[in-house]
This record gives structure tokens, C-alpha cells and sequence, in this order.
């Protein structure tokens, strides 16, 4: 609903209400939308563009699964506001002076839907399942570094060896070697505890019935239509506010669009490149606009290996010769922070390097100094998106202006990832999300040289001094030290210029002003939505 459709005068400046009065009282009180259709009472409606794949924690790939997942499972550790990991499920937990041994101790009382008591079992339980190749779990990664786990998932040993239940509230975790990340890693929704016999009862339909100890209870879902939670009562942290939420199954943007500005959706989860301009520049929505960091870095990536990108010096004159900060105060409307290296903001926990500011002189005079007087002609892959290639078409105007002649290849999404795997591809259009918040997440895959390809690093950049800083970062425990290699690394990734580094994208969303409490999370594991409430009256708004 838009209120100043029907005349409604709010404490932000609508005009006084002259129709529609009946409507909007029973929509104050949860009643019905502007449209005039019955809404559930008390329930938070939200934009699915797709329907889930799965809801079960094992088998979870995609954002969208993972955001209602976070609201029905919990695991040992989550993250705070902050993005520290702080206690969930287990109490307290302490690390061995090696680093390999985790000795977890688990709150108690805690339940799952069915009114089970959570056990240090179910853990050990639900880790065994991701890794047991009957599962099928696309995310083994998360708990692979255990004891134990490899030989398990090929078969070798009937057990994990490195995963040991030391009472019904203890539980203890080893690794093959030590890994500095790896309490984040807990905090993952293949991490979550899953109940034995609600697997056991479902089999492979478990991940359409899903019962966990999340403050909300799966309890309908219409296959392509919408998912419906109810809050769980007994949930053992801070109850929802909320008596449910509505996930709506809404695959036409434009169709999500109409139906929220009829009332019938409380919150667009992403607003349309092409509309965001419309409603930032609005001061009726304004306010309903929510933005936040996230934890992503977007780059033209330059094959490190091949001419003319195997000289650092043309390396540096790509990064002087854009100016990135325009862009992204134009074209991308200011939606995101100018990166000034590979890490974003969030995870540097310290001063952002220089980075390399807009100057084409400069880039002219190193591409001479390369061998390049006259510029030279180069290849440039992205994907087939107007959005991508809006972007790219800039770049491509930009590099022109210093004598280079960037030549665009549009394909298709998985013929794309291929080619630059391959390292075929010269230059390319990408980003990358965190899977967890820590900056070895950003530096090793992309950057360390035995993960050339389809293992992140795709610039196929390779330098011995980098390898051995996140190699020794990984099995460094003192966070401060860690920080400190990361530093280095990151100074020497930027002067040696693999990428183009160009921002941090911020997510956002628009909510109606009756929803309240409701904010952005940088990582779809955090969105709980437990402090999410609708107003009950005018004088709430």
C-alpha cells in the first residue's frame, strides 16, 4: 500500500485522510492490505523470486534458502552486529594451545520443534551426515578440515575420528591440522543441528519438512507459491516478535513491484536497479530504504599470465585509467563502497590501503613504459546482463581514452565461468561473496597460487611472498598477528595489481513504514528476524 494513494496523512507529511478509512484501520491492525486482501495478523510478507531448492542445513547453496534456514536452525556459534562469532547453541567453547582441538559446552534446555532436548549427539549426528556421502551435501567443505573426515567421506573409516561427544552437553572437535577460521565455519548453515529422528522419518523429504530449534517453525509450504513460518514459542533465545512470516513467491519483478505498492507485500528483499533511483528520490520512501555493507568485492580480473596483463606495469595503468569512483556514484547510484584493495571495509579491521586513484596520464606514461605506446587491443568477458554490461560499456569507454581498445564477449553464465576457469579469458567481469566473515575468505582462494581456476583464483596470479603470508595467516590463532599478515598481504596484492579493483556493493532493501525493526544483514546466516514487528497503530508510525 501507498498511502498517499488513498489520501493518508502520516507523522511524515501524507496528506489528511479523506477515503478508504475502514480499510486502513483494519490494515493498522493487520487485517487487510490496500488492495483489501486478508493478511494473516501479526505476519511479516516478503518477496521469494524463486522457490527454495531445500531447507535442509546440509544441502543449503543459494541465499535465499539460507535466510529462511537461519530462521528455523541454529548452530554452536553465530555472528553478532559486529560480525564476531558469539555463542548460539553452545554456551562457551575453548581452543587447545595447538589450535586443533575445540571442546564445546552446550546451553541446556534447549529444543527442537518436536519437543526433543538438543544434545551434543545431534551435533555429532548432523556433521557426520553433511560429510556422509549418502547425503549427497555440496558443502563437505565446512567440516572437511576435521579428523578424520576425509577417510570417512571416501569410505576408509566408519566414523569421523576427530568428532568426540564427551557428555550430553560436551562436545569435542579436532582438526588435521590447525585452521584459524574454522570456528566461523560452525557458524554456517551446514553447520546447523538437525534431529536424527525427523531425518530418519523424512528421508530424503527432509528438506521440505524441517524441524530444527530456530525462533520460527516451518508450517506450511506451497511448492512455487509461498512458504508460511510460525513463531516458535518455546524458542530458548529472544522470541519473535512476529507470529509468522509469508514467504510470496513472486517471480516477476515487475508483479512484486505492483503488489507492493498495493500493500500486499511488506518488504521487496531487493529493489530493482531500475527502480532505486525512483524511490531514493522519493521522500515518502526515503525512510524505508534500508542499506547496508556487505561483504563482496566486485573487480575486472586480468590473467596475470598472458600479454600484455603479465606486465604489472599495464596491470597499474588499468587500475589509473578508470575512474571507478565515478561510476559507482552514477551509474551504480552510490549503492556500495570504492575498493581500494581485494578486502572489503568490514574485514580489514584497520585503515584502508591508498589504493590507485583516477589518473589517465599516469597510465599512458606506464603503458609506454611497458611497450605499449599506441595502447593495444584486449578482450573483455562478462556475463549476459544489462546491468554487467552497462558497466562494462563505461570500462570500455574509459580504457579508449588511454589507447586501449577493450573488445566486449557477452556469454552465457556457465560457458563464462568455464572460460575464465580455463584461463582462456584475458579479462573478466566478476565479483565474490563471503561465505564467512574473515578476510582469509577474500585472500587464499582468491589470490594463493594453488587455487588458480575454478578454485577462485582466476587472474591466475602467482607470487611466492603472498603464498607464504596466507599460508602462515591460516595456522595463526593470535588474531592481532593474523590481522598483521593479512595487512602485508593485501599491500603487496594491491601494488602488484592482478585486478582492477573497483567496490564493495551495499545490499538493500524497502519495507513498508508499518514494518519495524527490521534491518540488513551483511550475511544471509545473521537474518534471525526476531525484533521484526508490525505497528499496531497511527502513532507507531
Amino acid at each position: 500500500m501507498v498511502f498517499d494513494r488513498f489520501g493518508v496523512k502520516l507523522k511524515n507529511g501524507y496528506k489528511p485522510i479523506h477515503i478508504v478509512v475502514l480499510c486502513f484501520v483494519f490494515l493498522l491492525l493487520g487485517g487487510c492490505s490496500a488492495k483489501g486482501t486478508a493478511k494473516i495478523p501479526n505476519s511479516l510478507y516478503i518477496r521469494l523470486k524463486k522457490n527454495p531448492t531445500t531447507l535442509d542445513p546440509a544441502k543449503i547453496v543459494d541465499l535465499d534458502s539460507a535466510r529462511i534456514a537461519a530462521k528455523l536452525f541454529n548452530g554452536l556459534v553465530c555472528f553478532d552486529n559486529s560480525l564476531s562469532v558469539v555463542p548460539d547453541i553452545a554456551a562457551s567453547w575453548r581452543v587447545s594451545d595447538d589450535g586443533l582441538t575445540y571442546h564445546f559446552n552446550l546451553k541446556k534446555g534447549v529444543r527442537f520443534f518436536n519437543g526433543r532436548e538438543v544434545t551434543a549427539s545431534d551435533f555429532a549426528f548432523s556433521f557426520r551426515r553433511v560429510l556422509d556421502p549418502a547425503t549427497r551435501s555440496p558443502r563437505t567443505w565446512v567440516l572437511s578440515r576435521i579428523k578424520g573426515a576425509v577417510q570417512f567421506m571416501t569410505g576408509e573409516h566408519n566414523e569421523v575420528a576427530g568428532i568426540r561427544v564427551k557428555g550430553p552437553y560436551e562436545l569435542e572437535i579436532t582438526l588435521e591440522e590447525p585452521f584459524a577460521p574454522f570456528i566461523s565455519f560452525l557458524g554456517l548453515t551446514a553447520a546447523y543441528v538437525v534431529a536424527r529422528e525427523e531425518v530418519q522419518r523424512w528421508q530424503e523429504d527432509f528438506g521440505f519438512h524441517s524441524s530444527g530449534t530456530g525462533p520460527y517453525i516451518l508450517k506450511e509450504w506451497q511448492h512455487n507459491q509461498f512458504l508460511l513460518l510460525g513463531a516458535n514459542k518455546n524458542y530458548f533465545n529472544t522470541a519473535p516478535l512476529l507470529s509468522g512470516i509469508y514467504y510470496k513467491i513472486v517471480p516477476e519483478d515487475f508483479t512484486a513491484l505492483v503488489e507492493f505498492e498495493k500493500g500486499d507485500l511488506d518488504i521487496l528483499p531487493e529493489i530493482l536497479a531500475s527502480e532505486y533511483k525512483r524511490f531514493a528520490g522519493d521522500a515518502r520512501w526515503q525512510p524505508y530504504i534500508k542499506m547496508a555493507q556487505s561483504l563482496n568485492t566486485y573487480y575486472l580480473g586480468l590473467n596475470c599470465q598472458v600479454a600484455p596483463f603479465n606486465d604489472k606495469r599495464v596491470r597499474k595503468a588499468m587500475n589509473l585509467a578508470i575512474d571507478r569512483e565515478k561510476i559507482l556514484a552514477t551509474l551504480m547510484e552510490g549503492r556500495g563502497t570504492g575498493a581500494r584493495g581485494p578486502l572489503p571495509p568490514l574485514l580489514r579491521g584497520g585503515p584502508a590501503p591508498q589504493g590507485y586513484p583516477y589518473n589517465p596520464a599516469r597510465a599512458i606514461k606506464l603503458l609506454q613504459e611497458a611497450g605499449y605506446p599506441q595502447g593495444f587491443v584486449m578482450t573483455l568477458y562478462q556475463t549476459a546482463d544489462v546491468e554487467n554490461l552497462d558497466i562494462c560499456q563505461v570500462i570500455q569507454s574509459y580504457l579508449r581514452d588511454v589507447g586501449i581498445d577493450a573488445r566486449i564477449v557477452q556469454l552465457e553464465w556457465s560457458t563464462f565461468l568455464d572460460v575464465v576457469a580455463r584461463g582462456e579469458a584475458t579479462s573478466f567481469w566478476l565479483s565474490w561473496w563471503a561465505d564467512y566473515p574473515d578476510a582469509e575468505n577474500f585472500l587464499f582462494p582468491l589470490f594463493h597460487s594453488k587455487n588458480w581456476g575454478p578454485g577462485g583464483n582466476r587472474s591466475r596470479f602467482k607470487n611466492e611472498r603472498i603464498d607464504t603470508l596466507l599460508s602462515q595467516a591460516v595456522v595463526t590463532l593470535d588474531d592481532a598477528k593474523r590481522r598483521s599478515l593479512y595487512h602485508i598481504a593485501e599491500e603487496i596484492i594491491i601494488d602488484e595489481a592482478p585486478w582492477v579493483f573497483f567496490w564493495h556493493k551495499s545490499v538493500g532493501c524497502i519495507h513498508q513504514p508499518w514494518v519495524k525493526g527490521y534491518t540488513m544483514k551483511p550475511l544471509a546466516v545473521m537474518e534471525k528476524s526476531t525484533a521484526v514487528y508490525i505497528a499496531r497503530s497511527m502513532h507507531d508510525y
